[in-house]
């Protein structure tokens, strides 16, 4: 199975607001990969995946994780599970990060495509 990495990069996080990273418009098998090394002790952080069902339909939470405080030494990176998608519809699969206490951070992050 091939690996490719479809998107990445930074996101500098403002508390309360939803930043979405990556919207792929293409058929694949996708993964959500972002490294919350720098999490401290109050800090909370959420991660989402959004998916259409049908063409033109509304996307919905397929995802979601919640991840608070400073991450063990050895859980740092999180990875949402692996969502299909066959639609090619803008938005028809959505990444996110929301940071929803805390102090600012920047996270970086990728999207992986499996095909």
């Amino acid at each position: 199975m091939a690996v490719t990495a479809f998107a990445s990069g930074s996101q500098a996080c403002t508390v309360t607001t939803e930043h979405f990273l990556s919207s792929p418009n293409e058929a694949g098998t996708f993964t959500l990969h972002v490294d919350l090394n720098v999490a401290v002790a109050g800090d909370v952080f959420e991660l989402r995946v959004y998916q259409m069902i049908l063409t033109g339909g509304t996307q919905r939470v397929a995802y979601y994780a919640r991840f608070e405080g400073a991450q063990p030494t050895d859980d740092k990176i999180q990875i949402s599970v692996p969502i299909s998608n066959e639609l090619t519809d803008t938005n028809a699969l959505r990444f996110s990060i929301l940071q929803a206490a805390g102090t600012s951070r920047t996270v970086p992050w990728k999207v992986l495509k499996y095909a």
